[in-house]
């Protein structure tokens, strides 16, 4: 203890100036990075608008499917709330609802109750087990997908016969309407075309109806060259003269009782398999826990010399400014070696009722009594390192007494 309170200290930790000049190339990367990546998406901005939207011409766009209705004289327009898209339905617009599963509850409830009787067409893109029951009644969504993502036509349909093959195959629709049941994968559907009886004809003569598409892949620009793609979705979106393709926006707000949980987005399959990701992570750990078994020690490879390890230990209580934890470590070791000598019970050797009684009759009332001998081995910790070294001098002083014969 008296070398180690001569040895000079340093501190370990970086000023604020060590850190900032480390750290500096590694912050003006960032920046530079986040100024390219704001500055590549201004540009492209005006040119990316994402999926399935018919003025992207990204792979996943539908814009090779707008140009086409355009040369064969259908106009488009993209509306982005339920409010545009409810004032343009009519017997001369045919209405693409591109990612259904968006809408509340109560703004698909809307969205039907104007298409009924309009004499139009409506497209549903894709649409899952409670959307379309509410968009389409009477139409079911099955949980289990299609296998093949091209199907062929197996149904009377004019536009699906001419069309041939086609991707449709993704979610596959059940429905007890007299409907037109196409392009069917394991006996159930992947495209519906339901007419409405209670609407009127176009000025073509073409009654209203609405086309329930189980895949979105025919109107992607990636996809619409092969197979009959490109003819079938020509034909489901070009009846009409008018086409409106209503992308569910940000600025589509539903109304403050409808709006959704967090959970409620969720698809029920993501639920569940985060319930079994928990039950397999317990068992793996109930598996793992029980290949433990007991501690086994180990020989050090190196024999350390315990005066090595005295100081290393008096280094760091120095180092820390822990007086009180040496304190308390001298105390604790002077006390377990002097209750059996006093013969006290090595188990009691750190309460005091049971060690300083013995302690005392051992000394005859040295050490000043009692109370010295409490406030020497119980007593509150140094408050400076010279009292830390006498309190060490003290407590070897009285385990020699006490040895002594």
């Amino acid at each position: 203890m008296t070398t180690e309170a001569t040895l000079p200290t340093t501190a370990a930790s970086p000023t604020a100036r060590q850190v900032w000049t480390r750290a500096r190339g590694i912050a003006l990367a960032l920046v530079l990075l986040l100024v390219g990546a704001v500055a590549i998406a201004v540009v492209r901005s005006d040119a990316r608008h994402g999926e399935l939207d018919p003025r992207s011409a990204d792979p996943n766009g539908s814009r090779a499917v707008a140009e086409l209705l355009a040369d064969r004289g259908v106009s488009t327009r993209v509306v982005a709330t339920l409010d545009e898209a409810r004032a343009a339905v009519g017997p001369d617009t045919t209405l693409l609802v591109a990612v259904p599963d968006l809408l509340t509850e109560r703004q698909q409830t809307r969205l039907h109750s104007a298409t009924t009787g309009s004499g139009g067409r409506t497209v549903l893109v894709a649409p899952g087990g409670g959307a379309v029951e509410r968009l389409a009644p009477g139409v079911t969504a099955d949980p289990a997908l299609s296998f093949d993502s091209t199907l062929a036509p197996a149904c009377d349909l004019p536009a699906a016969r001419r069309a041939g093959n086609a991707d449709t195959g993704g979610i596959r629709y059940s429905t007890h309407l007299e409907a037109d049941a196409c392009y069917p994968s394991r006996r159930l559907a992947t495209l519906l075309r339901i007419p409405d009886p209670s609407a009127k004809a176009s000025a073509k003569g073409t009654p209203g109806d609405t086309v329930v598409l189980g895949a979105r892949d025919i109107l992607l620009n990636d996809h619409l060259d092969e197979h009959g793609n490109a003819s079938l979705a020509l034909q489901l979106l070009g009846s009409r003269d008018h086409l409106v393709w209503y992308l569910p926006s940000l600025s589509d707000l539903p109304d403050p009782d409808d709006e959704r949980s967090l959970f409620d987005l969720l698809p029920s399959g993501w639920l569940w398999g985060t319930l079994q990701l928990f039950i397999a992570a317990a068992l793996a750990a109930l598996w793992r826990a029980r290949r433990l078994g007991p501690l086994v020690p180990e020989k050090l490879p190196v024999a350390i010399r315990a005066s090595e390890t005295v100081e290393g230990r008096a280094r760091l209580y120095r180092r820390a400014n822990a007086r009180d934890r040496a304190a308390t470590a001298l105390r604790s070791a002077t006390r377990t070696r002097l209750a059996p000598l006093v013969g006290a019970p090595v188990t009691q050797a750190h309460t005091p009722e049971s060690l300083l009684p013995a302690l005392s009759a051992h000394l005859h009332a040295a050490h000043g009594g009692g109370q010295a001998l409490h406030t020497l081995l119980f007593g509150p910790p140094p408050g400076d390192d010279a009292a830390l070294i006498a309190l060490a001098d003290q407590l070897d002083a009285l385990e020699r007494e006490v040895r002594r014969p």
